[in-house]
């Protein structure tokens, strides 16, 4: 990526994060694209994310077999507070020097992944929760050549859907969550 990870993350975050704010706790049980999960299993999965890849951009391990719930006092204020983190995390440029040694990918691509899902998943919960969601435009481009990248993979392990055909000439936001997977034109049942 051309530009830096950090500068993107610093774009798409406070569209999530503001997304977020707006999550009231009887919202929390609502479906959400992500056929498994409910928003507040996408929450909880959103914030490890956040997290780790925190840990991801020093190149120390993670665990993402632990799945405490986030969702205690105060979790907005957190996730906020910890997306920040993120993208300090990812300012240093060292995070975007070689191979990641618990993923095993290249670190640029590593931090793309993290940019990934806090764009995707905000759109995921912003529809599940009523809300409009405009992705920060500058990651996009990004975003769309690494789901080309990552798809095949992606869907083998199962975190991506089998691809949703989507009209080429539409923008670039619901042909990105197509290739992930996700019918742009999903609302709550």
């Amino acid at each position: 990526m051309a530009t830096q990870t950090s500068d993107l993350l610093a774009a798409a975050a406070p569209r999530t994060v503001a997304v977020i704010r707006q999550i009231s706790d009887d919202q929390l049980d609502l479906p959400t694209p992500c056929q498994d999960y409910r928003v507040r299993d996408l929450l909880n999965h959103l914030y490890e994310v956040v997290v780790n890849f925190q840990a991801l951009a020093r190149r120390s391990s993670v665990t993402w077999a632990d799945k405490p719930d986030h969702l205690t006092d105060g979790w907005r204020d957190r996730f906020e507070t910890e997306t920040g983190r993120l993208v300090e995390a990812w300012s240093d440029p060292a995070s975007e020097e070689g191979v990641s040694p618990g993923m095993g990918m290249p670190q640029p691509v590593v931090g793309a992944m993290a940019l990934l899902d806090l764009t995707v998943h905000g759109w995921d919960l912003a529809v599940a929760t009523g809300q409009p969601y405009e992705p920060a435009p500058e990651v996009l481009p990004a975003l769309h050549e690494l789901a080309a990248q990552l798809a095949p993979t992606a869907r083998q392990m199962g975190v991506f859907g089998e691809a949703v055909p989507v009209d080429g000439t539409l923008p670039e936001l619901p042909r990105l969550l197509g290739m992930t997977g996700r019918d742009p034109a999903w609302t709550p049942r």
